[in-house]
């Protein structure tokens, strides 16, 4: 397996971020790229793009046309993608843990992930001030989507949701999420009930709001997906769609004869070829969106067992944030083999119907679920190891980055001006070394990144790599 920027690089990168946008020209132009069209995968050979501010001004082929004034630099033989997405991320963790998120922003960018999806935490007026920062060049990190603090019910699991019961908290809720600008609403179900969940997504959508969560296993799968649910965030849920025994066992979790990780075991173990294939075709024809996090669920599987002591990035990850790793980790330290054999399973069956919801047409996002108290699931390169999962689950690569940018673009109704390489559109772009196309990996072996028109080239990250060592 390839390895992202060397640490030292990496270093390197974040040190640049911070004086290279002053010394720009408004206009530049990259020359000699193999410009890859993340809609088809067709490679425009030995292009060149324009970029003027933050815009892509135009794309043409080399010598074709004058760039007078703009500064031109060669990116011969390189091949250019859209920046990526991580589609799932958590920006959280109190007021003490404030600072440490804030320092690894630049590590998406580095990883050329210039933008991502916060899916709900307790910092949000952070995330607004740190998203503001970003657009006016004071911080460096990729574009913040956000759904703010989640919605569940009383006492729940993690700090910082807006709890509710009723109708009339719902709409407070809402009222509340809308005033503070978010742009998405995520629900979570620690302690949601099921009739609190589906007027949850109708109220969300009498307001025209995209909603996607968790599920509580104490309702019908069907009944979200009709109330208007826009996506699904990881596969415990999916499962449902796919048993032949739903009824009976959203039965028994409602009537309290099942827990959470009982009923996804009995989800799993009826698994069902024909009742998932008409699932999945619903989810298409209603839209609906998947989350797979297939990445974070590898690594949980095997804390038990894998040493990350030694990883690169356990280096960028601040002490109180690293501190924050060990409650999954004891956890894992507590399984039996039947959990870790039960563990083994469900992540097989992930990667399969992973693979038939790209089969079928739904629309899969990529996401690391990377975050405070999700251990070694690192910000930046976890993305790129959810791709390679994508890739191992049967996706092609091609498949595995749409899932990134190109759909999590359209995802929120933005793929008009960012999430592709076209003109007009915001010039975040990655440039790598050797074709995605051929190999997934190769988004690891990163030439440049543009992020929003700023770039970090070669040259001056070989200058502040000697200056590290």
């Amino acid at each position: 397996m390839k390895t992202s920027l060397f640490p030292a690089l990496m270093l390197a990168v974040i040190s640049l971020m911070s004086c290279t946008s002053q010394n720009q020209s408004d206009r530049l132009l990259l020359t000699g790229l193999q410009v890859i069209d993340i809609e088809t995968g067709d490679i425009a050979e030995n292009h060149s793009i324009l970029i003027e501010g933050n815009t892509i001004k135009d794309i043409f082929k080399d010598e074709s046309k004058a760039a007078d004034g703009a500064r031109s630099i060669s990116m011969q033989g390189k091949y250019a993608i859209p920046g990526l997405w991580d589609m799932h991320i958590h920006l959280r963790g109190g007021q003490d843990l404030i600072g440490s998120n804030k320092k690894m922003l630049p590590l998406y960018t580095a990883n050329g992930v210039t933008t991502v999806r916060d899916a709900g935490g307790d910092l949000t007026p952070s995330i607004f001030e740190w998203r503001s920062e970003i657009k006016t060049g004071s911080l460096n990190g990729p574009y913040i989507y956000t759904s703010g603090p989640k919605i569940d019910g009383p006492d729940p699991t993690w700090e910082g949701s807006i709890e509710v019961q009723s109708e009339e908290d719902i709409s407070k809720a809402l009222d509340s999420l809308q005033s503070m600008g978010i742009d998405y609403i995520k629900i979570y179900e620690s302690t949601l009930s099921g009739e609190a969940y589906l007027e949850i997504i109708r109220q969300a959508e009498e307001r025209g709001l995209t909603v996607t969560g968790h599920m509580p296993m104490s309702i019908f799968i069907d009944d979200a997906i009709l109330a208007g649910l826009d996506g699904i965030e990881h596969l415990y849920y999916v499962l449902k769609g796919t048993s032949d025994r739903e009824g009976e066992i959203t039965s028994k979790v409602y009537n309290g004869q099942l827990g959470f990780w009982d009923a996804v075991a009995e989800l799993k173990d009826s698994y069902n070829e024909d009742t998932a294939r008409v699932f999945y075709q619903e989810l298409v024809d209603k839209n609906v969106y998947v989350v797979p996090t297939l990445h974070i669920d590898d690594v949980l599987s095997f804390l038990h067992e894998e040493d990350h002591s030694g990883d690169e990035y356990l280096a960028y990850i601040p002490d109180d944030l690293r501190q924050t790793y060990q409650r999954r980790v004891r956890s894992a330290q507590r399984r039996d083999a039947e959990a870790i054999q039960f563990e083994k399973e469900l992540n097989d069956l992930f990667k399969k119907v992973t693979h038939d919801l790209q089969q079928a047409g739904v629309k899969l996002l990529a996401g690391s679920d990377a975050g405070a108290y999700n251990s070694y699931v690192y910000p930046g390169i976890s993305l790129h190891r959810e791709l390679e999962a994508f890739t191992t689950a049967g996706l092609t690569p091609l498949q595995a980055l749409q899932a990134s940018s190109y759909n999590g673009a359209h995802f929120f109704g933005d793929y008009n001006k960012i999430g592709s390489i076209e003109a007009g559109k915001t010039a975040d772009l990655l440039i790598l070394n050797e074709n995605p196309l051929a190999d997934i990996e190769n988004t690891t072996d990163i030439y440049s990144v543009i992020s929003k028109g700023k770039l970090l080239q070669p040259e001056e990250l070989n200058e502040l790599l000697k200056s590290k060592n």
